[in-house]
């Protein structure tokens, strides 16, 4: 009972981490803030999601979950180089075009 009363409650907090990150990607300005939202949020929201499929599945059929602790660590490996590689590409990006315009105007 309190098992499946924690396994609720953090399907709750990782839908709602999950649903802010997603109106964060939405309705933010500017690429880097709009990258900000999926990689803290959303990560947090799934990694709690992966959690509770970890603790139902655990406690249930008393396996240990590899699949879900597979799950948790590829989302927690990859979410953080693939945001710090975009925002890599991004500012290498930006900076090409500020060059170019300031050899356009000179």
């Amino acid at each position: 009972m309190l098992l499946d009363l924690f396994v609720s409650v953090l399907v709750l907090l990782g839908a709602a981490f999950t649903l802010l990150g997603s109106i964060g990607l939405a309705r933010l300005p500017d690429f880097f803030m709009r990258l900000h939202g999926p990689t803290k949020a959303t990560t947090l929201g799934v990694g709690a999601l992966v959690l509770a499929s970890l603790l139902h599945v655990g406690g249930e059929a008393g396996t240990g979950g590899l699949r879900e602790l597979a799950v948790a660590l590829f989302l927690f490996i990859t979410a953080p180089i693939t945001a710090h590689l975009l925002s890599k590409a991004a500012l290498a990006e930006e900076r090409r075009s500020r060059s170019r315009s300031e050899i356009d105007e000179g």
